[in-house]
């Protein structure tokens, strides 16, 4: 009777290690497929995006078009057109009306001062819409004149390019803009980039909340890399815009620019 007891309690001690041994391998495959999917998901890198596009080149169609000559794509398949709820916030006023109201108020004012930081009263105007002017777009390359992009992109010729990128060089862009009237909420920048009608690149960059000054603001983005290799050559087509948190948009630009192989001589 003892040894049947010893043997019973073995042999739950080893079911038990069994099973948290399935379970140990169960929980490890659980893992493994997720990081699986995980790094499946991963965006694929613009080179092979360009090689896809090559290897499939005469097959872009939408709604039986050909865009492997496209012109111009100005359409963004992943713009945000969510319909928000509107909320009444009660009547609104101008910032210069803010500013002054309560303006004997000692506590109020210096809330107010705290709230909205070093407001440039000779910016402010009587207006309750921000408004912003992007001032200029610069390409910086190390070893290269600045590439100062006008404002708007005008061409005499559509499908001239107004600029030409060295493949596999380093660049980051800049760009400074004034705000006036009253403070811009959430300004974003995107770009949209096109290779013979197939996306390659899609940036979306916020740059924050600006309150009126005279003086322009300037940011810079991170610094990037052009593509490199046979199918990165070419023509490309993009669309800027720079737009804020209530879909205001100050810049809607498109354009077109190429990436070769050596930089040009008369640029």
């Amino acid at each position: 009777l003892t040894q049947l007891a010893r043997f019973s309690i073995k042999s739950s001690k080893f079911a038990t290690s069994l099973k948290s041994s399935r379970l140990f391998c169960f929980d490890w495959l659980t893992m493994s497929a997720a990081l699986g999917a995980v790094s499946a998901t991963k965006d694929v890198s613009f080179n092979v995006h360009l090689e896809e596009e090559h290897k499939n080149k005469g097959t872009n169609k939408v709604d039986g078009a050909n865009y492997d000559d496209v012109e111009e794509i100005v359409l963004d398949e992943d713009e945000e057109e969510e319909h928000k709820v509107e909320l009444d916030l009660g009547p609104q006023f101008s910032l210069k009306e803010q500013l002054e109201k309560d303006k004997d108020d000692e506590s109020l004012r210096k809330w107010k001062e705290q709230l909205l930081g070093n407001v440039d009263v000779s910016a402010v105007g009587e207006k309750i819409e921000p408004e912003v002017k992007i001032a200029s777009l610069s390409i910086i390359c190390q070893g290269r004149p600045n590439l100062i992009l006008p404002i708007p992109f005008t061409s005499t010729d559509s499908k001239k390019s107004i600029f030409t990128l060295k493949e596999g060089s380093h660049y980051r862009l800049k760009f400074s803009f004034t705000v006036s009237n009253n403070i811009v909420s959430g300004l974003k920048y995107t770009n949209v980039v096109w290779k013979t009608g197939v996306r390659v690149d899609n940036t979306k960059k916020m740059l924050g909340t600006y309150s009126p000054q005279q003086e322009p603001y300037t940011y810079e983005l991170e610094e990037e890399i052009t593509p490199s290799g046979l199918f990165a050559r070419g023509t490309y087509s993009a669309r800027t815009k720079f737009v804020d948190d209530d879909r205001k948009c100050y810049l809607d630009a498109s354009y077109r620019f190429e990436i070769q192989k050596n930089w040009p001589t008369n640029q």
